[in-house]
């Protein structure tokens, strides 16, 4: 199939430039011209000077100084644009941590014997995980200990006194929580106000930012951007990290495996199953369903080979890191799923989904089935999920893919022969396995400087930039520099699409990290997991401080961002740069018409965090950044 230009500009992953392709010829309309219809768009709001938050408005400050400077209100260019970043951390943060109350509460209905659809898969995780929160795991039984470990976790989201959450004090390393209560003194000291950093409360920090950027209340940049790292802390090292570590309690901590990637993992053989969004939860009842006796026959009886259940974005990392179950594409190929004609049923949950995939799903034979509710989507199929009855939504979203096998059209059907094999399932716990136990081996690699630094990448995809075409050309240019990259979310499974998580991939790395790729048998690109498992990153970063007894802002460490889309990256952006680590951002965030907010962002956070934000359009560019940072955190280390 010939490629026109238009279509390599928008994606660099040749199965999705295949649909795209076909998609043009169509007439089938995608997100990427969806954007095209929206352009020009809003120079103000691309710098963040309008203001809709009261009925005055929307204001709007002129960038050249002659117009408006000032809101109706008063309020000026740096406020407006600070209430919008934090409102931006307050969804993020939100999102994620609502995540994480999902299996902190599903742990104690587990524990209490009220459901009895899932179980605790990793009993070792939970000893680990209350040993850290400080409990007697010796002599308790799985059972109780799992209570007290929802009972801890809950209340870090609802609890009212002043006191850190209980898992930013067990998981963050020591020498960054004193660094944070410094930081909350000498911020204070520069105000007329108390300043916190430590989170109180993950549900409470929200709320407050939402308090605070209400009309007539905070209009301080200082002040509101230190709530908003305040509730970016307690999404990383709260939220997030609950979700992450009683996901890996209930569904299994993720060992290393090989798993396909890429839109040619669809069978034309097989019912399409593909499950998207990003909470676990339905997903694992549906992969473990889909498998059974039962629905295999029932797959045979309407004339398919089988059931073939395919991940799409963060559900779907979240099952190719536990149980290799083969993964479609990231975010910006899920309507391209759909073209292919091939899928009989895509389930979502929550985050990441357009609403314009129902309306595309009735174009096809496709069911579009959403399950939460917390998200409808007109025009589709709705099947609400419960915990308590998981086994039956399951089996009747499988079910329902079977029996649409028969109105699939074979004319219709065009699966790009396009797959790659990739290793994933590294969890920090997979990871130090593969060092033997400990992180020692990789502290002597990066001391030796065969291994320079780390860099962690993480999702989404923006049709502004030309789809995955910069998270390889990222993790490509730093790999053969000596610079292991870590990541997750949808520059993880670009990754994975690409062959960067391949053993072999250690071909394209420097002399030194080819070396230690090819000791530990390991590729050059780890998979860590979905969006959420930003905080297996934290937790490896906090792992290797405390070991070198030094802060995390002194490990030669930097993240990337450079495809962002949501604001859960500006959550995770955020928690990155609070806890030390310097942080890469495409495409420009919309803070440009605040030159106080950009000041405190790419300047002032390095002194008072040691790590801050750039922004870099040119991947190779962006990279010989990373490595400076790097080069310069390895001379201060004396290495």
């Amino acid at each position: 199939m010939k490629i026109n230009e238009t279509v390599k500009a928008q994606s660099a992953d040749p199965a999705s430039r295949e649909i795209l392709q076909l998609a043009a010829v169509q007439e089938i309309e995608t997100v990427w011209n969806r954007l095209e219809k929206q352009q020009p768009q809003c120079g103000f709001g691309e710098l963040g000077l309008c203001c809709r938050i009261c009925m005055m408005g929307p204001c709007r400050i002129d960038p050249f100084g002659e117009g408006a400077q000032k809101g109706a209100c008063g309020a000026d260019a740096d406020t407006i644009v600070t209430r919008h970043l934090v409102r931006m951390i307050a969804a993020g943060a939100a999102a994620h941590s609502d995540h994480g109350r999902r299996p902190a509460l599903l742990l104690k209905e587990i524990a209490a014997g009220r459901n009895n659809e899932y179980q605790i898969s990793d009993p070792k995780k939970l000893k680990a995980i209350a040993a850290k929160l400080g409990l007697e795991t010796e002599n308790c039984a799985i059972d109780e200990l799992a209570l007290q470990v929802a009972d801890i976790a809950l209340n870090d989201f609802g609890k009212q006194n002043e006191e850190t959450l209980a898992f930013v004090k067990a998981y963050a390393p020591k020498k960054r929580l004193e660094r944070w209560l410094k930081i909350a003194e000498d911020l204070s000291s520069l105000s007329e106000k108390t300043i916190g950093i430590l989170p109180r409360g993950i549900d409470r920090e929200i709320v407050d930012i939402m308090h605070r950027t209400h009309f007539g209340v905070d209009h301080s940049p200082l002040s509101l951007i230190a709530q908003g790292v305040r509730a970016a802390i307690g999404d990383g090292w709260g939220g997030s990290l609950i979700a992450t570590e009683i996901q890996d309690v209930i569904f299994g901590t993720p060992q290393i495996r090989e798993a396909n990637a890429n839109l040619g993992v669809l069978d034309e053989k097989q019912i399409n199953l593909v499950i998207h969004g990003h909470e676990p939860v339905l997903s694992e009842k549906i992969v473990e369903i889909a498998a059974s006796e039962k629905m295999l026959a029932l797959a045979q009886k309407h004339g398919a080979t089988g059931v073939n259940v395919v991940g799409m974005c963060c559900s779907g990392n979240e099952i190719l890191m536990r149980h290799g179950v083969p993964i479609a594409g990231n975010e910006l190929q899920q309507e391209l799923a759909v073209i292919t004609g091939a899928v009989e049923l895509i389930s979502v949950d929550v985050q990441c989904i357009f609403p314009a995939l129902a309306e595309l799903c009735q174009c096809f034979h496709t069911h579009f089935v959403a399950t939460s509710d917390q998200a409808a989507f007109p025009g589709s199929i709705h099947i609400q999920f419960e915990e308590d009855d998981a086994n039956r939504c399951a089996e009747e979203i499988v079910t329902l893919a079977i029996e649409n096998f028969a109105n699939r059209k074979p004319e219709k059907v065009h699966i790009p022969e396009i797959t790659n094999r990739a290793m994933v399932g590294f969890s920090v716990e997979a990871i130090l396995s593969a060092l033997g136990g400990t992180p020692e081996p990789l502290l002597d690699a990066i001391k030796s400087g065969a291994i320079k630094g780390v860099v962690g990448i993480v999702g989404c995809n923006n049709p502004k930039v030309t789809h995955d075409f910069y998270h390889i050309e990222l993790a490509k240019a730093l790999i053969a520099k000596d610079i292991l990259v870590i990541g997750s979310g949808c520059w993880a499974i670009a990754a994975a699409k690409a062959g960067l998580m391949q053993i072999e991939t250690a071909t394209l790395a420097g002399d030194g990290l080819k070396a230690v790729c090819n000791a530990l048998k390991i590729p050059p690109c780890l998979h860590m997991g979905s969006c959420v498992d930003c905080s297996r990153m934290l937790v490896l970063a906090g792992a290797l401080a405390d070991t070198l007894g030094v802060d995390i802002d002194d490990l030669p460490l930097v993240g990337s961002a450079p495809e962002w889309l949501t604001e859960k990256a500006v959550s995770i952006g955020t928690y990155f740069v609070a806890s030390g680590v310097t942080v890469h951002l495409w495409p420009m965030p919309p803070i440009a018409g605040g030159a106080k907010v950009t000041e405190i962002l790419t300047q002032t956070a390095a002194d008072v965090f040691g790590g801050a934000f750039f922004v870099e359009e040119n991947p190779l560019k962006a990279a010989d950044k990373m490595a400076e940072i790097i080069n310069e955190k390895r001379r201060a280390l004396g290495l």
